[in-house]
Formats: structure tokens, C-alpha cells, sequence
């Protein structure tokens, strides 16, 4: 009798002993490193004030960053320049400069499709550059850097905003001269008079980076 009782109470602490025991930690997968997203290429742009150089996001907005690739291998920007600062406010290196053709017909290419950031997940933010335009899809050769943040010409639900589809890697001192341009009072019309160079800054060359 003496037997069983102890062999019972030897299962018995067995049991509790096994009960106590905590499960064995289910092994961790290691985490699956991301590829990184494929950006590029660079372009240069020489300008009157110094060199900018971009890089393009075509994985983001490949529509509005092939646009930018033919007007630069094609050197329709070569012969222009950066034609208007807007400071925000007026007294502050805080808004945008911008460049293109300005519709001029032996440089121009059609409008293409817009790529808002809604779709794209870029923003204006400091270094970003974006497409000029008027109505949606009418964007063409002008293009636009911002310097702070201009996160407001994003995409809403009321408005498409405007398209981002590269930043500024080298050269944002040259950008911050750029925008502290003397400005004419006069020229420009509605939203944008006031905000023209008064001497605009020439590109010489615009090319892919190597």
C-alpha cells in the first residue's frame, strides 16, 4: 500500500513539475530584408549659379520622370533657365524656383499624364522637384524645386496638387542663391507677378550624371 501511495505522489509532482514548465519558445523567422526600392538616374543641371544635380524616383512616377529624361537627353533644356523665386513669405528663402521652356515651341514636348502624390507617396518637401502646370495633364517642360516645406501643393481630396517626381542630392546652396534673386515688381501675371528673375539664371546644360 505504502508503494502506491508513494508512487502516486510521485506522478503527482511530476505532473505539476511538467505544468510548470513553460513551453518552448517558437523560433523567430528572421526578418526578410526589403530590396530597396530602385531610384535614378541623375541628372545635372549647370547652371548660371552653380551645378544641381537630381535624382529621379521612376519607380514612383515613371511617367513624369521618362518626360524629364527626353527633354534632357533631347537638350531642350540646354538654352534655358530658372525664371521665377517665390519666397513665402516674400522675405523668407522658404518657397520655390522654377525652370523650362515656358511653351517654347522648338523645345517643347505633348502634355503627359499627372502622377499625384496620392498615388506616388512622394511630397514637397524640401529638395523636391515637381512639374509645372496648368490644368491636370497639361504639364510639359517647366519644372519646379522647392526649398522648406510646401507639403500644400500635395494631392487632396479637392485638389490633384502637383507632381513630384525627383530631389535635389547636390546643390541646394545653389538653389537657396537662386531664390534670393532679385525679383521684378512688375513682370508676371496674376499669382506670379512680382515673382520673376528680374536677370534669369541661364541652364548651359542639363545631362545625365555619370
Amino acid at each position: 500500500m505504502m508503494i502506491r501511495t508513494t508512487l502516486f505522489a510521485l506522478f503527482l509532482a511530476s505532473a505539476a513539475a511538467a505544468q510548470e514548465t513553460p513551453p518552448p519558445t517558437p523560433a523567430i523567422p528572421a526578418p526578410v530584408a526589403e530590396a530597396p526600392r530602385p531610384v535614378g538616374p541623375r541628372v545635372t543641371l549647370q547652371t548660371g549659379a552653380g551645378k544641381i544635380t537630381i535624382e529621379l524616383d521612376k519607380a514612383a512616377a515613371p511617367i513624369t520622370s521618362a518626360n524629364f529624361l527626353s527633354y534632357v537627353d533631347q537638350k531642350r533644356f540646354d538654352g534655358t533657365s530658372f525664371y521665377r523665386a517665390m519666397k513665402i513669405p516674400a522675405d523668407t528663402p522658404f518657397g520655390l524656383i522654377q525652370a523650362g521652356v515656358r511653351g517654347r515651341s522648338d523645345k517643347v514636348l505633348p502634355p503627359i499624364a499627372h502622377e499625384p502624390t496620392s498615388k506616388t507617396g512622394l511630397s514637397h518637401i524640401d529638395g523636391a522637384v515637381s512639374m509645372a502646370r496648368g490644368a491636370v495633364g497639361s504639364a510639359q517642360g517647366d519644372f519646379f524645386i522647392i526649398v522648406g516645406n510646401l507639403s500644400s501643393l500635395d494631392a487632396s481630396a479637392k485638389d490633384p496638387g502637383y507632381a513630384v517626381f525627383g530631389h535635389v542630392v547636390e546643390g541646394m546652396d545653389v538653389v537657396l542663391k537662386i531664390i534670393n534673386s532679385p525679383t521684378s515688381p512688375t513682370a508676371g501675371e496674376g499669382a506670379m507677378k512680382g515673382q520673376m528673375i528680374a536677370a534669369p539664371l541661364p541652364i548651359m546644360a542639363a545631362k545625365r550624371a555619370k
